[in-house]
């Protein structure tokens, strides 16, 4: 099975992508497409093509050489994966992929620097990044990914190589699936159409009945809503849902972390503890709590996605479209909550909802968000 078979119903970007690594390689490329659509699968293939040991160019990508697997699985020497667990990506941690970018290739042909989330980099991160891929050594090849190129500061965006991806449809996530994971039709087909197409949300849903369960007691919050205390009562339990998660992964890290360090630094086992050690924890458990507010925060921008759903397919009965109801399996419930309300304001409620994810991407208290967006969504008889 070649790289390219792992991008989904990408076929015109997969011709792009054949072509570029067969022939002259831009130094500079720009990932984008909505959440799901496997930006960073497609950076990974075409450093994988671009890195394919295979001697006939039209080939490279074939998905069996060392090259090809070691860099798709991310242990490639040559290919730099940075993904960022924070809010936004530090401007120490561009320095440090400048740098980096400047190193020669150890076994491959090309050093191959992709940026998962370049979305998150401020305008002061970005000007870090911008003089090597302006003019990086002719040895580098610089993949960013973001959800849309307005996403990425126009003098970057301006020098890259610009790849389009779009969500792949129901029916291809759910043959991945089957093909993939060894899932069965009906569960693959119900995944991908509950999850949008998103391939990685499909496949949770598709193999953690606790996430499909999460899913569906989210999906179901407006059909409990009939008063404020109900409201704020739903409110909390998703805040505490995501704080919980938030607080698993945690667990399971940052001790880890923060012992890992201690040993890199030779910190003694006894006695005080020199005062540089002592800010490199404090560096880390800054990083560990913003890592945490991150985890959180996607948590619950997921939420809302899922929560759209159901008012999506209210608005559709609503109108009488005839379009596939996304949430299949609550078309009566849907039904009977379509009778009670208008299109009007089905689509404040949407809005509401899409307000609510803008605020909790910035400092507001996402418990005091979710609350007034609770009340907010209660029926109006």
């Amino acid at each position: 099975m070649s790289v390219w078979d792992q991008l989904v119903g990408q076929s015109r970007a997969v011709e792009q992508l054949r072509r570029a690594a067969s022939e002259s390689v831009p130094h500079a490329w720009l990932f984008t497409g909505p959440p799901g659509s496997g930006r960073s699968v497609a950076a990974r293939a075409l450093a994988a093509a671009l890195l394919c040991e295979r001697a006939d160019p039209s080939e490279r990508g074939c998905g069996e050489c060392k090259s090809c697997r070691t860099a798709m699985s991310g242990a490639h020497a040559d290919v730099t994966n940075f993904a960022t667990e924070n809010v936004s990506i530090k401007i120490g941690e561009a320095r440090d992929l400048v740098v980096k970018a400047q190193d020669r290739p150890a076994v491959g042909r090309w050093r191959v620097m992709i940026v998962e989330d370049a979305d998150r980099m401020p305008e002061r991160t970005s000007n870090v990044l911008l003089k090597a891929i302006e003019e990086p050594p002719p040895h580098t090849i610089w993949l960013l990914c973001a959800p849309s190129p307005i996403d990425v500061l126009v003098t970057i965006r301006s020098r890259c190589r610009a790849v389009t991806l779009k969500v792949p449809a129901v029916d291809e996530v759910a043959e991945l699936l089957q093909r993939r994971d060894g899932v069965s039709a009906e569960v693959a087909h119900q995944a991908a159409r509950l999850a949008q197409g998103h391939i990685g949300i499909a496949r949770r849903l598709a193999l953690y009945p606790e996430a499909k369960q999460r899913r569906e007691d989210v999906v179901r919050l407006p059909l409990g809503l009939d008063g404020i205390s109900s409201a704020v009562a739903a409110a909390e339990r998703l805040i505490s849902t995501a704080e919980a998660e938030a607080a698993a992964d945690a667990e399971e890290r940052n001790d880890r972390e923060k012992a890992e360090l201690l040993m890199t630094l030779g910190a003694p086992e006894s006695g005080r503890v020199p005062p540089t050690i002592k800010a490199a924890v404090r560096r880390l458990e800054e990083d560990q709590k913003r890592r945490a507010r991150r985890v959180q925060v996607d948590t619950l921008d997921r939420f809302l996605i899922d929560l759209s759903t159901f008012f999506r397919d209210v608005l559709t009965l609503q109108l009488k479209t005839g379009s596939t109801l996304i949430n299949h399996h609550l078309e009566r419930d849907l039904a009977d909550y379509a009778l009670n309300s208008s299109a009007e304001r089905t689509l404040e409620q949407i809005d509401t909802i899409n307000l609510t994810r803008r605020r909790i991407s910035t400092n507001v208290s996402s418990r005091l968000a979710f609350e007034a967006m609770a009340a907010s969504l209660v029926l109006r008889h």
